[in-house]
């Protein structure tokens, strides 16, 4: 399901913000974009997520501004320098420039000069981070449910429709048995017009003929699954991939009542069926 939470807090050095995008997805697939201060603690954010939600493509946006004095150790990494300095030189001599690489130059790189954190900073950050990714975590949550209401309420709508195609099909399906009789009987008098019927035998041809048109058991299923769905959805609670299975198992019967449907009425409703199914199926991914 889509959804949206931000929390700002600011402390008396440092200011954080936590912003979360969710676009709709099976599994939770969490993208973390965030300053490189905070690359150790990603474990427990990501675990923190986890706490909340099991769905959805995640985007977490980390913004941070320290005001403080200290920033931690510098430290100086020598050996990568001396590669940045020899790559430098290498330019330089290719290209007959003569100024030699400057000291000032080469600290501008990535990675040369980094300021590094002890144990006890990562969790005074951490101790930091966890009310305002909590806050906002409770936010995108609030945001998500009202719109779960909404998507709720149009998903029963779709199974009241579902459920009065449903109830077309078996009052057609009564005429569809007769009418096939009556050609099947019409069609062997044509073709046997100079022989004696066997009414027995006729009788049993066509009941294994109609058998194989029949849908009384794709329709009863079907108002199971619709039940079913309409009391998952009532009911509430982390249903989204139950609700997911449903769906396939309705548009496997959907498919199955198209195959056997030899009218063109049938056929349109089993269209029908399909059509809304999918939508039901779009929109159940949606859901915890």
């Amino acid at each position: 399901m889509t959804g949206f939470g931000r929390s700002e807090q600011t402390l008396s050095d440092i200011r954080i913000s936590v912003e979360l995008k969710s676009v709709n997805s099976r599994f939770l697939d969490l993208n973390l974009r965030m300053p490189k201060k905070f690359n150790a603690l990603e474990g427990r954010i990501r675990k923190r997520v986890k706490d909340y939600l099991s769905r959805g493509k995640l985007d977490l946006y980390l913004m941070y501004e320290d005001f403080s004095v200290e920033r931690g150790k510098l430290c100086l990494n020598l050996s990568l320098a001396r590669e940045y300095y020899a790559a430098l030189s290498q330019i330089a001599e290719a290209l007959s420039i003569r100024n030699e690489p400057q000291a000032s130059r080469i600290a501008e790189f990535p990675d040369v000069l980094l300021l590094t954190e002890e144990e006890g900073d990562r969790e005074k950050l951490w101790a930091r981070l966890n009310p305002c990714l909590t806050e906002a975590l409770e936010s995108f949550l609030e945001n998500r449910e009202a719109e779960g209401i909404n998507l709720g309420e149009d998903l029963l709508a779709k199974l009241r429709e579902m459920e009065e195609i449903v109830q077309k099909i078996e009052k057609r399906s009564p005429e569809i048995v007769r009418l096939h009789e009556r050609h099947l009987r019409e069609k062997l008098s044509e073709l046997l017009s100079d022989t004696e019927i066997d009414e027995g035998r006729l009788m049993q041809e066509m009941v294994l003929y109609t058998d194989k048109l029949c849908t009384d058991e794709e329709l009863v299923r079907l108002h199971s699954h619709i039940d079913n769905m309409r009391r998952k959805l009532t009911e509430g609670g982390t249903v989204g991939r139950e609700l997911d299975f449903l769906a396939q198992e309705m548009n496997r019967e959907a498919n199955t009542i198209l195959s056997k449907a030899n009218d063109m009425l049938v056929s349109e409703d089993a269209i029908h069926l399909k059509t809304l199914i999918e939508k039901i199926r779009e929109q159940v991914q949606n859901l915890e």
